[in-house]
């Protein structure tokens, strides 16, 4: 077991420690099974909804501990707990807003049970999500990650999509080839043991948008994951969220990078120059989306991103292209005119 990380209380951000420990909680016939930590923001209006989802599958306190843990809200998650959770669910608010990562990591140090489910409050589960985690939990009892698909919904609960099957994944490895060029799984439909974060510490404060993404990967590699194929989780979109709004600046691209680079150092075989690659053509598709909506700023940012993820070789390799395909084109005109 490798050392824990340095202690930061509650997960508040800490520039010598991004990655905070999680301490040990007692081992005692009293820890519940399951904590279900759900840190809010300002998502009241859909708070009952995830709090519904839970309380239906609830076995009983002892072995299941539910808290909803707010960022400093100006609309008051609190009243919806308590007439909803009738003492059955507890509340913590933080001070003042201290982001979504520290508050994930508030989530991580207030949690007892063995295995931890973040769900945000704009999220719910489907029925018999928990009793699924619990077998795969059984059944694969040395494995740190378990996880299902998700059904992906709109603002008033109307079924968008579902995620794809990950095969590789279906049978509990420590491979995260998978998890690296993309994030298959929405927070919600990842469980966590605890001691993998009591061992390999909290979520990576450097990373704004993307500390999840991380997450499972570092699970992947260092304590193995594995997923049922069943979608299990319901994940809200709605213009105004996080995801839409980091969309427009770009700064979900951005954090990519960032992640790339934290990455490439905890998987030895992770391909920097595809990764970058790849988050340049991300940022011209959200480019071209933009154009067509007529949003220029927009546009204007995830040009930007661009040009912060491509490398001087990659711009040459384009050019390079580009004076194949018009030497190419020119030829075949040539050839054409002589016919």
């Amino acid at each position: 077991m490798r050392k824990r990380p340095p202690s930061s209380a509650l997960g508040l951000p800490d520039p010598d420690h991004p990655v905070p420990a999680i301490e040990a909680v007692p081992d005692d016939p009293s820890r519940p099974f399951w904590s279900v930590m759900i840190p809010t923001y300002n998502c009241a209006r859909f708070l009952p909804e995830a709090l519904r989802s839970v309380l239906e599958q609830d076995c009983c306190p002892s072995a299941m501990q539910i808290e909803v843990i707010d960022d400093a809200s100006t609309d008051d998650p609190e009243d919806v707990v308590d007439k909803l959770g009738g003492g059955r669910v507890t509340f913590f608010r933080q001070p003042v807003n201290r982001g979504a990562v520290a508050n994930f990591n508030a989530c991580l140090a207030r949690s007892r049970g063995h295995l931890v489910h973040i769900l945000h409050g704009d999220d719910l589960v489907a029925p018999g999500f928990y009793r699924a985690m619990a077998q795969l939990a059984e059944r694969w009892p040395d494995t740190a990650l378990l996880a299902c698909r998700t059904l992906v919904i709109g603002e008033t609960g109307l079924l968008l999509s579902v995620t794809p099957r990950i095969l590789p994944c279906e049978q509990p490895g420590h491979d995260a080839g998978p998890l690296l060029f993309t994030n298959p799984f929405t927070f919600n439909a990842v469980v966590v043991r605890r001691r993998f974060y009591e061992a390999f510490g909290g979520f990576d404060l450097r990373l704004p948008h993307t500390a999840d993404w991380e997450m499972w990967v570092r699970a992947f590699v260092e304590g193995g994951g594995v997923m049922t194929p069943e979608p299990l989780a319901y994940y809200r979109v709605f213009e105004g969220n996080d995801t839409s709004r980091l969309r427009r600046t770009g700064e979900n691209l951005r954090d990519f990078l960032r992640y790339g680079e934290i990455v490439r150092q905890r998987v030895p075989r992770f391909d920097t120059r595809s990764f970058r690659a790849h988050v340049a053509a991300q940022a011209m598709e959200q480019a071209r989306l933009f154009r067509s909506l007529g949003d220029a700023a927009a546009e204007r940012a995830n040009e930007g991103v661009w040009r912060e993820a491509v490398t001087t070789g990659m711009i040459l390799r384009r050019a390079a292209r580009s004076v194949f395909d018009t030497l190419r084109d020119l030829r075949r005109k040539i050839a054409g005119g002589t016919s």
